[in-house]
């Protein structure tokens, strides 16, 4: 090598790109997902589901946060942390002992309860989740109604009427294909008894056919047996007929 030059080595340009590729590559992006929105009545309870997507497996290290933002305010409190395997609980705000973990990391699951729902829980909650070394990617948010009584919602009106409609549908299909099956059975069944019957009488045609046949040789020997004996009476008339004259 000329003095002078660039010194330059092969393994320095591999531990380079070793370095770049392990420390100063771009993370991959994780996906968070919510509901839009829940709706919940006073005093009862309701369930904030959280999960994600990740390119990684589930890390020991991963960890779950939820934030609250208040209807009509401007900053975000956090109110529920998870990380290292343990639960933490805010335990003196506006949720004291009105949380509860119901997640699961193995599934991917980052879902909380809130119970004994007030008008003031009125807000948007957000989920943000960190797998390392997957950490880089958005919050997802849902907004939680707190209503006197929960309202039926539009959509399931719609999905109940469009279901009894399609029952409706359904059932008169049904009948339609009953009634046509017992009907083609009653066919069925008709067809074999005029088949039965039609059998029938030709099976008596027949006899009182061979009936007959066997009947008319019968009567021609009755009738010349009876031939024969009116012609033997005759004669025998006409035989002491002329005897009686020959006397006389």
């Amino acid at each position: 090598m000329a003095p002078g030059a660039p010194w330059s080595s092969p393994s320095l340009v591999l531990a380079v790109l070793l370095f770049s590729s392990l420390v100063l590559s771009p993370a991959q992006a994780i996906v968070v997902y919510t509901d839009r929105e829940v709706h919940g009545a006073v005093g009862s309870q309701v369930t904030l589901h959280c999960s994600f997507w990740s390119s990684e497996w589930v890390s020991d290290d991963i960890s779950f946060t939820w934030r609250y933002q208040p209807e009509g305010g401007r900053d975000a409190i956090s109110i529920f942390h998870y990380a290292k395997g343990q639960p933490y609980i805010d335990e003196v705000g506006a949720f004291k002992e009105r949380i509860q973990w119901v997640g699961d990391p193995r599934w991917k699951d980052g879902s909380i309860v809130i119970h004994n729902l007030d008008y003031s829980d009125n807000g948007t909650f957000t989920c943000d989740v960190k797998n390392p070394p997957d950490i880089v990617g958005k919050t997802s948010q849902v907004t939680l109604y707190v209503f006197e009584k929960v309202p039926t919602r539009y959509g399931v009106v719609l999905g109940a009427v469009i279901g009894g409609v399609l029952g409706v549908v359904l059932l008169a299909v049904l009948l339609f294909y009953l009634v046509r099956y017992c009907w083609l059975r009653r066919q069925a069944a008709l067809q074999r008894r005029l088949s039965a019957m039609e059998k029938g009488k030709l099976h008596k045609a027949a006899k009182d056919s061979s009936k007959r046949g066997r009947q008319t040789p019968v009567l021609y020997a009755m009738l010349d047996h009876s031939r024969s004996t009116k012609a033997a009476s005759e004669k025998k008339a006409k035989g002491l007929g002329e005897s009686r004259k020959d006397k006389k």
